[in-house]
């Protein structure tokens, strides 16, 4: 096991812990720590909703709204405004709707929670503080894109290396915090947080550093750290990373792969993808790309997973995982593998056996998630940076234009049903409520309720 060692940070106004007055501890633990029981109900915990494939929970199917009218409120239960922007994904549970914001320097980083019945804000508190983020470099991302990561008890949030903390669900206090797990993004953070039992596993795919961690839920202590083991071929004649390691960056949120006893943490980096053990963080074998900027989550279907590999030409393959996937498995076990015309911000959603995306520029694909061949593309236009959403045989698109394309699809083609706006940019991805759709739209929270 690699531990990280800490890094000096400097105390921020959330740090109302005693701790920090006596030095820069790696861990900061409050005595609120599970004081409060709270309903299990969680109907959206992390950016791709409860299965990680962006699909309405069953308990819901067939009842997310077809119609509103966001100009006179038909069909809008509330709106909420947001003091700051993030591309983050609402998290929704317990009747409240966390999210994360940051402002547009990086200098302050905050989290929200909202009752999910009123809008009303609930808490709003900045988490973090910075001196001197790390400029952006680029048009797209900002200081708040990793979605939480939410439980009964707790809500994981993440900042990539300007830090990461639990959250109490009820009173929103800081149970713990890290500050000291740190990369140069370069292009900003974008890897969210995914818990697996007791572990929560965090990616830092950076310009000067590139590994996968898993924290101790319950405490924030490293359990354990493995680097990434890429070759990624991009030395120039001296010896120096190629455009300062911009080819090493990945911003990919790992998905979980379960298999007989074992668990698997399926991660995609520059140039190649991972499975490794989610208890020890061995890794068990390797795909070689030859992509960077990932960012998907990839998809479990039956005994495969479905990677996307990341930047413009991007490949989307699936590989198999059984007892002989060990090692380099580049030419052994990758099923299928559709090498154009992929999405590269997007994410790409499972339905009804076919895996379905939307490209920057709003056409819309689909495979044969068992075999790969494609089925369909549909222009629908607009620009596209939010993960579609699936409604049994719907699919919702969102687009930064202010529009939600809604198509009926099958196996044949996509049929358009509906256009409805949404009023500002969409980028963050859409959640559901127990009783509504939620979006992020600008710096507006919306409920959409159900009737």
């Amino acid at each position: 096991m690699i531990d990280l060692p800490a890094r000096p940070y400097r105390c921020t106004v959330a740090l109302m812990i005693a701790g920090c007055l006596f030095g820069p501890p790696t861990v900061v633990v409050a005595q609120t720590a599970n004081r409060h029981s709270v309903s299990s109900e969680v109907a959206w915990p992390t950016k791709s909703g409860p299965t990680a494939d962006g699909t309405v929970p069953t308990t819901m199917a067939g009842q997310i709204p077809r119609m509103w009218d966001w100009e006179n409120g038909q069909g809008i239960d509330w709106t909420t405004s947001l003091e700051h922007g993030g591309h983050s994904t609402p998290v929704v549970g317990s009747g409240r709707i966390w999210l994360t914001s940051a402002t547009d320097d990086g200098t302050q980083q905050f989290i929200t929670a909202i009752d999910s019945s009123s809008g009303k804000v609930v808490h709003h508190r900045m988490l973090f503080q910075n001196d001197a983020p790390e400029p952006l470099g680029n048009p797209v991302n900002n200081y708040a894109a990793p979605t939480p990561f939410l439980e009964s008890d707790a809500v994981y949030v993440h900042f990539g290396t300007y830090g990461t903390a639990r959250l109490d669900p009820i009173s929103g206090a800081t149970v713990w915090q890290r500050r000291d797990i740190n990369v140069r993004h370069f292009r900003g953070p974008g890897s969210s947080p995914v818990v697996v039992g007791n572990l929560v596993i965090l990616t830092f795919d950076g310009i000067d550093r590139q590994f996968v961690t898993a924290l101790d839920k319950h405490t924030g202590r490293t359990v354990w750290t493995t680097p990434r083991s890429t070759d990624f071929g991009d030395l120039d004649d001296d010896g120096r990373p190629l455009r300062d390691g911009d080819l090493r960056k990945a911003f990919g949120t790992p998905a979980v792969f379960r298999r007989g006893d074992q668990t698997q943490i399926v991660s995609v980096g520059s140039r190649a993808a991972f499975g490794y053990d989610a208890e020890t963080g061995e890794e068990i074998w390797t795909v070689r790309h030859d992509d960077y900027n990932a960012s998907a989550q990839p998809l479990v279907f039956r005994d495969t997973v479905i990677i996307n590999t990341g930047s413009r030409g991007a490949e989307l393959m699936a590989i198999r995982i059984d007892d002989s996937t060990v090692g380099d498995v580049t030419d052994t076990h990758v099923v299928w593998n559709h090498d154009r015309g992929n999405a590269r911000l997007s994410y790409p959603v499972l339905c009804n056996d076919m895996v379905i995306w939307i490209t920057d520029s709003g056409v819309a694909t689909a495979v044969d998630a068992a075999e790969g061949f494609e089925l369909w593309k549909h222009r629908i236009g607009g620009n596209y940076v939010a993960s579609p959403l699936v409604d049994d045989d719907t699919v919702y698109f969102f687009n930064s234009d202010g529009q939600c394309v809604i198509a009926k699809v099958d196996h044949d083609g996509l049929t358009e049903q509906r256009r409805n706006t949404i009023g500002e940019s969409m980028t963050a991805s859409p959640a559901v409520s127990g009783d509504g759709l939620i979006l992020r739209a600008g710096k507006t929270l919306a409920k959409i309720a159900v009737h």
